[in-house]
C-alpha cells in the first residue's frame, strides 16, 4: 500500500511539473502572438485591435492559467488545509478579476467599432462560464473560507463544489478554443506563422486541461 501511494505521488508530481511547463509555454506563446504578430495590446488606443487583443490575453491568463493553477496547487502542494484553501481562493479571485477585465475589453472593442454583442457560440459559452465562475467562487467563499460555516454543510457541498469546479474549468477551455477558432473566420488568418501559432496555443491549452484533470485523479488515488 505504501509503495502504491508513493507511485501515485511520483506520477502526480511528474504530471504537475509538465502542467507548469505548459503554463510557461502557453503564456509565452500568447504574448509572442499578440505582441509580435498582432498590434500589441492597450485599453485605450486609436488602433482598435490593441483593445481587442486584451481579450484573449486576459481571458487565457485568467480562466485557463490562474484557474488551472488554483486546481493544481490545491491538489499537488503538500500544505495544511487552511493554507491550501487560501491559495485556492486567491488564485480563483485573480482568475475572475483578470477574466472580467478581458470581457470588458472585448465589449469596449465592439462598442468602438460598432459590432453587435453576443452573437456567437463562443460569446454565449463564455458569458455562461464567467457567471458560473463568479457564483462558484461566492458559494465557495461562504461555505469553505468563511469560518462560521458548519462542517456538515461543507461535507455535503464538497463533492458538488469539485464537480462544478471541473465543469466550469472545462467550459473555460471550450470557450477559449472556440475563440481561437474564430480568429480564422473574423480575423481571416492565413496559412502561415500566425495560423500555426494560434493552432499550437489551442493544442497546448487542451493538453493543460488534460494535465490538470490527471493531476486531480492521481491526487485522489494517492490518499
Amino acid at each position: 500500500m505504501a509503495n502504491e501511494r508513493l507511485r501515485y505521488r511520483m506520477s502526480a508530481l511528474y504530471v504537475t511539473v509538465f502542467a507548469h511547463l505548459l503554463v510557461v509555454s502557453i503564456t509565452t506563446l500568447v504574448l509572442f502572438w499578440l505582441i509580435k504578430l498582432r498590434e500589441g495590446f492597450a485599453l485605450k488606443s486609436d488602433i482598435k485591435m490593441k483593445i481587442f487583443n486584451l481579450h484573449p490575453l486576459l481571458t487565457i491568463l485568467g480562466f485557463i492559467v490562474f484557474s488551472g493553477e488554483a486546481i493544481l496547487t490545491y491538489k499537488a502542494i503538500p500544505a495544511s488545509r487552511p493554507v491550501l484553501k487560501l491559495i485556492h481562493f486567491i488564485f480563483h479571485l485573480i482568475a475572475l478579476t483578470t477574466g472580467i477585465l478581458g470581457v470588458y475589453a472585448v465589449f469596449k472593442f465592439h462598442n468602438e467599432v460598432a459590432i453587435a454583442h453576443m452573437y456567437t457560440l463562443h460569446s454565449w459559452i463564455g458569458l455562461s462560464t464567467i457567471c458560473l465562475f463568479a457564483l462558484q467562487l461566492l458559494i465557495g467563499l461562504v461555505t469553505f473560507v468563511y469560518p462560521g460555516a458548519e462542517s456538515a454543510t461543507r461535507a455535503r457541498f464538497a463533492p458538488w463544489h469539485v464537480f462544478f469546479g471541473v465543469v466550469i474549468f472545462y467550459m473555460a477551455i471550450v470557450t477559449v478554443e472556440t475563440g481561437l477558432s474564430e480568429n480564422f473566420i473574423f480575423k481571416k488568418l492565413q496559412h502561415g506563422q500566425e495560423a500555426l501559432m494560434v493552432n499550437f496555443i489551442g493544442l497546448l491549452i487542451l493538453l493543460f486541461g488534460v494535465a490538470v484533470g490527471l493531476t486531480s485523479v492521481l491526487s485522489l488515488r494517492r490518499k
